[in-house]
């Protein structure tokens, strides 16, 4: 027969697990430091010792919270930014186009079509939406292209 015992154990690798039946040690000497360890015991046999540790399942929690949850949660994300295109007298539509493509990853003829007609028209487009340190990336490499463009919170008024 075989039982697992669930519980959270500090074991140094130097650690040795072989308790007798009915004896109670404490297998952390020294101050306990790493308690962030699961580990699952498994013995053969009613009451004969000799445990076989299993893979542990380390768990990454920082000391004051609850769960990889609470984590998560408290993290702040980012706000998005617009990388906006502004029209100008100088580049002709193709090379606009091509630059567009060439910037920004993932960008299709299409889009860059669309967004480019849409500056020439309205004298303003939004290229992409992303976070303010790519934003601010792609701006530079299109203004480094020769084209006018700035970014915005994407929060803000349209």
């Amino acid at each position: 027969m075989e039982t697992a015992i669930r519980g959270r154990l500090s074991l140094s690798p130097n650690t040795v697990f072989n308790p007798k039946p009915g004896e109670k040690r404490s297998l952390c000497r020294g101050p306990c430091t790493n308690r962030g360890v699961l580990m699952a015991i498994s013995t053969t046999g009613p009451s004969k010792g000799g445990g076989i540790l299993e893979k542990p399942v380390i768990e990454r929690t920082t000391p004051g919270r609850e769960s990889e949850f609470d984590l998560r949660k408290s993290r702040k994300i980012a706000p998005p930014y617009r990388v906006m295109l502004h029209n100008d007298n100088y580049n002709k539509r193709e090379y606009v186009v091509q630059v567009l493509m060439k910037v920004i990853p993932g960008m299709t003829l299409d889009n860059a079509v669309n967004i480019m007609q849409e500056a020439h028209c309205n004298g303003l487009a939004v290229v992409i939406i992303c976070a303010q340190v790519d934003a601010e990336e792609h701006c530079m490499q299109l203004r480094g292209n020769g084209l006018l463009s700035s970014i915005e919170p994407a929060s803000g008024a349209c």
